[in-house]
């Protein structure tokens, strides 16, 4: 292995073990308990990351949550608009329902936790959302619909409503306070595709 390639490992290393500790102890995560768990020492964080919050901002920055708007792409060529909607509603579906669920939705609480009182993190963590919400518009822009086609502009506020309205959703089936099915998850996004929604071209 490389100097580059051991860096970027032990950088790997360290993301990966910052998580499952955030995950565990939200704000009280310690920074001697993330090294031990990746194999390293705080010396190669302060190398790496230039401290613990640096450490935690790469962490955040990594973090895109469980959609793959990827998966959904590679089989969406020259589909209309309804029907990606649809496979974006049923991805969400399947995620709610994953046996991982309730520990994935543990970490973003203990993600908040952490986030919540700190403007650094918090303006990373928005800038994660906000490029999966982009990388999802890139999904529907240019899709046919009504007549016409999607612009950047409405497909990304489509993004924003279906991501928002669907992720909610899920965790309402995660807590067991709703059974919902997958074709239900499908009306609830086919719902969002109104003018109101899209805006203008």
């Amino acid at each position: 292995m490389t100097r580059a390639e051991s860096k970027e490992a032990n950088k790997r290393a360290l993301i990966d073990a910052a998580r499952e500790v955030v995950g565990r102890e939200g704000s009280r995560a310690k920074l001697e308990e993330i090294t031990e768990r990746a194999g390293l020492t705080t010396g190669a964080v302060y190398s790496l990351f230039g401290g613990k919050n640096g450490l935690l901002v790469a962490m955040v920055t990594d973090y895109a949550g469980p959609f793959d708007p990827e998966t959904i792409a590679a089989a969406s060529a020259g589909l209309p608009l309804e029907e990606v909607v649809a496979d974006v509603a049923r991805q969400f579906w399947r995620m709610a329902n994953d046996p991982e669920a309730i520990g994935q939705l543990v970490f973003e609480g203990r993600l908040l936790d952490l986030v919540l009182n700190d403007a650094k993190l918090r303006s990373r963590l928005g800038d994660a959302i906000r490029s999966v919400e982009t990388e999802l518009a890139g999904l529907f822009t240019g899709r046919a619909h009504d007549g016409s086609v999607l612009s950047h502009g409405q497909a990304l506020r489509l993004a924003r409503a279906l991501k928002a309205t669907l992720s909610s959703l899920g965790q309402t089936v995660i807590l067991g306070v709703q059974d919902c099915s997958e074709e239900y998850f499908v009306d609830v996004a086919h719902a969002l595709i109104t003018p109101r929604v899209l805006g203008p071209a």
